[in-house]
């Protein structure tokens, strides 16, 4: 029973994973904590052991079809998050775990803030520009520090990173929602997370076991998410995204 609850943890995460172009962890941990019973900090090992596996292949595949990844930013912001993902981990074993869930609340909330608040208070011009502005080139450390911001978000909050990747390519870099997702996801195929989870494994916050199960639900429901997201128009994904972000952020703040 217990394998089948972190399927359907990993299946729910996989098809948030394919539409918003997150790593899924944003949605593994808070479920490890809520439904699990785990510690927050064996769910953030645990999440992060899960996002080694290429589980975003499909979705991948699904989003480079449509023209919809910037392979190069790619590469360069998963060189930053593997860079980063070892400093967020050793801070996130040094915090006491009732600040670290406030911290990770706060952080998902500032995000869907981003999402759901600031086009509404712009004019309908400049938010159709904020929607539809032209995608900037962006030199390669650019890419390099997004990647490494993410890292330590990643390693601190046991996510993949795309929860940062995906607004910061869609506000700085003008990238529509489904490339900045699509892009997001390529990133997220390389093993970056390995360097936080040696770190957890080493502190014994870390459960192969379970993070295999919620990796097979991650592949099945990265491509469902995918396609659901391919399907949509911009506009309204920002809109689900930025309100998925603050449920989350809210349950982490009580439950800190």
């Amino acid at each position: 029973m217990e394998y089948i609850i972190l399927s359907i943890i990993g299946l729910i995460a996989g098809v948030m994973s394919g539409m918003f172009g997150i790593g899924g962890g944003v949605v593994i941990v808070p479920f490890l904590v809520t439904f699990g019973g785990m510690g927050i900090k064996s769910a953030n090992g645990t999440s992060l052991a899960a996002l080694l596996l290429p589980v975003g292949i499909l979705a991948v595949i699904a989003y480079k079809k449509e023209n919809l990844i910037n392979l190069k930013a790619g590469l360069l912001i998963a060189l930053g998050l593997a860079t980063g993902v070892a400093f967020g981990s050793m801070l996130a074993l040094d915090l006491p775990v009732e600040i670290l869930k406030r911290l990770y609340g706060g952080f998902l909330i500032f995000v869907s803030y981003r999402f759901l608040v600031l086009p509404y208070r712009r004019k309908k011009r400049e938010m159709t520009e904020l929607i539809t502005a032209e995608e900037k080139e962006g030199k390669f450390w650019q890419f390099l520090l997004l990647g490494l911001v993410a890292g330590v978000m990643s390693g601190l909050f046991g996510i993949g990173g795309g929860v940062v990747i995906v607004p910061l390519l869609c506000t700085i870099f003008h990238f529509e929602q489904r490339k900045a997702a699509g892009t997001s996801l390529a990133a997220l195929l390389l093993p970056v997370g390995l360097p936080g989870v040696i770190i957890y494994n080493q502190a014994g916050e870390l459960s192969f076991l379970s993070a295999l199960p919620v990796a097979l639900g991650l592949l099945v429901g990265a491509l469902g998410g995918a396609r659901l997201a391919i399907g949509l128009k911009p506009a309204l994904v920002k809109r689900l995204y930025g309100v998925f972000l603050l449920v989350i952020g809210i349950i982490f703040i009580f439950q800190g």
